[in-house]
């Protein structure tokens, strides 16, 4: 890996390159992907067959675009039992952590008879996606449906692509059942994006869309969202390290990999105070890419994204860390905890030398489903929040309104909304 000492310019120079792979910038898709939306908004399942039969290369119909009872059914014998019991061990783990975030309804009273409160509702009904084809991964399965099934949504839907025959990978399917899925359509794409936010036939309206995809699935969520909710607009995966001389080189060189796996563009990015530990990061690296099986996309992610920097100080580390805002962020140093009190901006922090990136992936609990792309400055982890509404609740007795109409009446006039001074006066007006 490239080690670079750290200034002000190659902080500015990588913040403006990590930027660059954001789905806002992949602009030439966008038409394809409306002129998928909009065909399926016209002719529903009809476009859907279609686009399915194009892109997936097998043939869809009404009949066969819902997962069956049975297929869950028959996925159970194809996996392996320990990966059965892992995916149930995790899929509790994720729930314990997210039933603590589940809030109340609340009201609250005064003498003077006013009522003000607010009303926790569910999201009447969720759509998940996951990625199919090559590609599988349960792990974001259970990510996406355990959360809303916690919040209580009466009513959650996932898409997913199939293969040439026309199968959800069984895994996928065993994860989904696990977690809680209500109905599986063999869809993916642009073209599932669209079917779940506006509904078709054999597909249902959802209410909100989450979970991560390629670049057709982003930019369809980001021209969805409106007449649907969505969680984000996913980008590549990110992982930063912040080390000193007490890291272990080895440890820290297989965390930066575990990301940079995933695809070209993915980034990994060691900050560290000591020099001599950036050397042998670089070096325990270039060891592990020769023998990891995803070898030719990690290097081409390195290549393109990997950095070593080397800071003059851990407050120096710590302020280019939350201008980054990584999705990932361990801190390998003597006081983590000291650290990640300093960290502002991180979509999840993993504090100390045991606590590698894939233990929140798979296990742990929290959501894996992060901000991506400098957006953990303003954007939230994938949590039981994002499948509520709050709906506030007022209620005022005649004596609590007396107390305050012609305040009220006031502050209207002076945005010159009469009609909404009159809608108070007129309860006052015979006084």
């Amino acid at each position: 890996m490239r080690i670079i000492t750290l200034t002000d310019e190659t902080k500015g120079n990588i913040l403006e390159k990590l930027l660059k792979r954001s789905p806002n910038q992949y602009t030439q898709y966008e038409s394809i992907v409306a002129e998928i939306i909009d065909s399926v908004k016209k002719d529903k399942d009809k476009a859907v067959f279609e686009l399915t039969k194009k892109f997936d290369k097998w043939d869809i119909n009404e009949l066969n675009i819902k997962v069956t009872k049975q297929e869950i059914k028959d996925a159970y014998s194809k996996v392996d039992q320990k990966l059965i019991d892992i995916l149930k061990e995790a899929a509790a783990n994720i729930a314990e952590f997210h039933k603590k975030q589940l809030h109340e309804s609340w009201i609250t009273t005064k003498e003077d008879g006013s009522i003000l409160g607010q009303k926790i509702t569910p999201i009447e009904c969720v759509g998940a996606y996951a990625p199919g084809g090559k590609a599988f991964y349960p792990s974001s399965v259970l990510m996406n449906i355990i959360p809303a099934k916690v919040a209580g949504v009466p009513k959650i839907v996932l898409a997913t692509p199939a293969s040439l025959n026309g199968n959800v990978h069984p895994v996928t399917l065993v994860a989904s059942d696990i977690a809680g899925v209500d109905e599986i359509y063999k869809i993916g794409g642009a073209q599932a994006i669209a079917a779940m936010a506006f509904g078709t036939q054999s597909v249902p309206k959802v209410d909100k869309i989450t979970g991560p995809g390629n670049i057709f699935v982003a930019l369809a969520k980001k021209a969805c969202f409106g007449y649907v909710g969505i969680d984000s607009i996913a980008g590549p995966s990110e992982i930063l390290v912040i080390a000193n001389e007490n890291a272990n080189p080895r440890y820290v060189a297989a965390d930066l990999l575990s990301q940079a796996e995933h695809d070209e563009l993915a980034s990994a990015i060691l900050i560290t105070t000591s020099r001599e530990l950036a050397t042998k990061v670089s070096d325990e690296v270039d060891k592990f890419v020769k023998v990891l099986t995803r070898k030719e996309i990690i290097q081409k992610s390195l290549d393109n994204y990997g950095y070593i920097l080397v800071a003059d100080s851990i407050e120096d580390a710590v302020a280019t860390a939350n201008d980054i805002a990584s999705e990932h962020l361990e801190i390998m140093t003597k006081n983590p905890y000291e650290v990640m009190t300093k960290i502002k901006n991180a979509g999840a922090i993993f504090i100390g030398e045991n606590s590698s990136e894939p233990l929140g992936d798979y296990f742990a609990g929290p959501n894996h489903i992060l901000p991506t792309n400098g957006t953990a400055r303003f954007f939230s982890p994938l949590n039981v929040d994002d499948f509520i509404k709050r709906t506030s609740i007022i209620s005022y007795s005649r004596e609590a309104l007396e107390k305050v109409h012609d305040k009220i009446e006031y502050f209207a006039k002076q945005e010159e909304l009469t009609a909404h001074a009159n809608s108070i006066h007129v309860r006052f007006e015979n006084e």
